[in-house]
């Protein structure tokens, strides 16, 4: 070996890959609840976007009468075609059940009898694809109604089909 030979010992680059390490334990959970929290907050700006939809469906082509599915979201060209895919239904021209940013949404709606005074109304909800593990989307549901409250729970990953239950989330 020569005397004039440089260069980094051992220990020195261990201590290089330790300290490396230490910086990724440290910044990939961050990382991953940043991208959870954008996540979320798609989801409840996919909420608003809906429920002003409904509205404007509710008033034009339902006739004050019916509100409307993603189907005639998308057809009256009130939703895009991402937010029509991630819908739990079929959607002309683009592939159901395809999440948008990690979350999947379906609406529950219930058309106006006349006959028996029961109103329209609709119940629009989703939930994380992924609601635990390392590929985590999301860890609450959400759900807004014809009110246009949009809430929101902790939850498993099922969707919200009752209109008693999505008042008992929590207004956002």
């Amino acid at each position: 070996m020569k005397k004039n030979q440089q260069g980094f010992s051992l220990i020195e680059l261990l201590i290089v890959v330790v300290i490396i390490g230490i910086i990724a334990a440290i910044a990939i959970p961050n990382l991953l609840a940043s991208r959870r929290a954008a996540n979320e907050a798609s989801a409840i700006s996919a909420q608003r976007t809906v429920s002003s939809s409904e509205a404007t469906y509710f008033s034009t082509n339902g006739g004050n009468t019916n509100y409307g599915t993603a189907q005639n979201l998308y057809d009256a060209q009130l939703v895009d075609a991402v937010l029509g895919a991630a819908h739990n239904a079929t959607v002309t021209g683009v592939v159901a059940n395809t999440p948008k940013s990690g979350y999947l949404f379906n609406i529950v709606k219930t058309d106006a009898t006349v006959a028996t005074g029961v109103p329209a109304s609709f119940i629009e909800a989703a939930h994380p694809v992924a609601p635990s593990g390392i590929t985590q989307t999301g860890t609450r549901n959400f759900c807004v109604q014809e009110d246009g409250v949009v809430r929101g729970a902790a939850g498993t990953g099922a969707f919200v089909s009752t209109a008693a239950t999505c008042g008992a989330y929590n207004p956002l």
